[in-house]
């Protein structure tokens, strides 16, 4: 059960804050970290290729207590605050990383010589990597659709991208700084490990590596040197240094994952417990004219199945309120075969779709902005160059989708066992 784990959070809480607050004495006191996510962002924003815009993800904690396991997808209205214990440690972004991040574009391969499986950041075939193109639909898969076209289809009732996430790369001279827990980081489904920190890195949608705009503030990066991939919820750095983080999840590049994940019951920086940076799309990847992995999408919690998942996926949140035909976490999304793709605005575009009917998508998150594409901040390639905006994939009902053939429901219980 996990309430001895709330224990632990509540102690190791408590002793960092009477440490901080005698240190503060002596030093001066530190800032906290950034309040509470408060909603899904602006859906009517409009990218002009040259950075985040659009987070459409929000975010919230769900309405669990801290310490649990629930960090209840993004959608507004049930956060329970960033909290979390201030503390001290050494300067973020000094000594030998890389300057500018990764742009999210392929960096390994699948199984040598396996036409089955595509390329991406892990080294070792997984889900996300998996041609779907000649599965069968699932014999729910018109009970699906049609109950989520009936109830509203995607977030904001067209397929829109959004732009904010950024995939950093660190080197093996990258500098690692411990963090805090927050009331946004669950055990024991999150890893309390010092983070890699690049020089000139950011969060998702914001500047650096403050959570100024109150958003879900993910942390992404891939440490080269270890082939290891970090991902963060809810992180910040405060203008005295104080690091402060939520949910943290460690994966290996190397690693063939069972079906469930990094553990049953588990969340991960996100609510389904995928790992972020594998189903990202960048401009580098649609250049090359190839996405060779499955894609990334949202929903709001309304229209995601209540309390379910399916494999892949390992997690659902007290958030979701979908019906018995909802969608549940974890389901995989592929486009028709016979889409009109010579219907689409670009070539861009175009890459994007093919990807949809290659390698599918999987539901990971609750929010409103369907897909999800790294910032052109860190990448070679720019959105403007590739013909791609937030407008790009509109065209895309959820009625030109179909749902893979899926494993049994899992009703999560709310305890997470690590693999």
């Amino acid at each position: 059960m996990r309430h001895p784990h709330f224990l632990d959070a509540h102690w190791t809480f408590t002793l960092a804050l009477l440490g901080a607050l005698a240190l503060g004495c002596a030093q001066g006191a530190v800032d906290p970290a950034g309040g509470n996510p408060s909603g899904e962002g602006n859906p009517d924003e409009v990218p002009d290729g040259n950075g985040p815009v659009d987070n459409g993800s929000g975010g919230t904690a769900g309405n669990d207590t801290p310490g649990t396991n629930d960090p209840g997808g993004n959608d507004p209205g049930n956060s329970g605050g960033n909290g979390g214990s201030p503390g001290n440690g050494g300067s973020p972004g000094n000594g030998g990383s890389p300057g500018n991040g990764g742009g999210g574009d392929p960096g390994g391969g699948g199984p040598a010589g396996d036409p089955g499986y595509g390329t991406g950041i892990f080294e070792a075939p997984n889900p996300w990597t998996k041609k779907i193109a000649n599965l069968p639909p699932s014999g729910q898969s018109a009970q699906i659709i049609a109950w989520l076209d009936q109830a509203g289809g995607w977030g904001t009732g067209v397929m829109k991208i959004d732009f904010g996430m950024k995939i950093l790369k660190a080197g093996n001279g990258a500098p690692k700084k411990q963090f805090f827990p927050t009331n946004e980081f669950y055990y024991p489904d999150c890893d309390e490990v010092p983070m890699p920190l690049p020089d000139n890195g950011s969060l998702e949608s914001e500047a650096g590596y403050q959570c100024a705009g109150d958003g879900d503030c993910h942390l992404i990066v891939v440490h080269e040197g270890e082939k290891k991939l970090y991902e963060m919820w809810r992180a910040h750095i405060s203008a005295s240094n104080v690091f402060q983080g939520g949910c943290l999840a460690v994966w290996d590049l190397t690693k063939t994952y069972p079906e469930n994940l990094r553990g049953e019951g588990c969340t991960s920086a996100d609510a389904g417990g995928f790992p972020i940076a594998a189903m990202v799309f960048s401009p580098d990847e649609i250049a090359t004219g190839v996405i060779d992995h499955a894609i990334r999408f949202i929903l709001p919690n309304s229209r995601i199945r209540d309390n379910v998942y399916v494999h892949p996926g390992t997690h659902s949140t007290k958030a979701t309120s979908g019906g018995n035909n909802a969608p549940p976490y974890g389901v995989r999304l592929r486009l028709r075969a016979d889409y009109p793709l010579q219907s689409l605005p670009s070539d861009g575009a175009r890459v994007i779709a093919k990807a949809m009917q290659e390698y599918g998508m999987f539901l990971v998150d609750g929010g409103n902005i369907a897909l999800s594409a790294t910032s052109d901040q860190y990448t070679n390639a720019k959105w403007s160059q590739v013909g791609v905006n937030a407008q790009s994939m509109t065209s895309i009902k959820v009625t030109d989708m179909e749902v893979i053939d899926m494993g049994q429901p899992i009703n999560w219980s709310g305890d997470c066992i690590r693999s």
